[in-house]
């Protein structure tokens, strides 16, 4: 099998997950998510933050952190818009970590 065999192969893949409920969900929140700049800017500051936060040094305060995190965002993450973009955002995520993981499973890579 020679290189330019596996990446059609990929090209095929991707166009599958685009055909997907779930991307295609993703993208249908993102897109709207995207017509209301300053929300996205500020959904794009949660997740970020988030990011820091959950890869941040295990410290003893870090559930305190996680906490007040937490808090600050709840009445953010209660706007319709922002929680079906983050849900969506998610189920996506999480079935390409599905993806990576049969492949590397598969491939028995270590």
């Amino acid at each position: 099998m020679t290189d330019s065999i596996v990446i059609k192969a990929v090209e095929k893949l991707v166009e599958e997950i685009k055909k997907s409920d779930i991307y295609i969900e993703y993208d249908c929140q993102r897109d709207k998510l995207k017509k209301q700049p300053e929300l996205f800017e500020r959904v794009k500051e949660f997740r970020q933050r988030n990011f820091e936060l959950q890869n941040s040094e295990q410290g003893d305060d870090l559930f305190e952190k996680i906490d007040a995190f937490e808090k600050e965002y709840e009445k953010f993450r209660e706007i319709p818009l922002v929680e079906d973009f983050l849900s969506a955002e998610l189920a996506f995520c999480r079935m390409m970590q599905d993806v990576n993981m049969q492949i590397t499973a598969e491939l028995d890579f270590e």
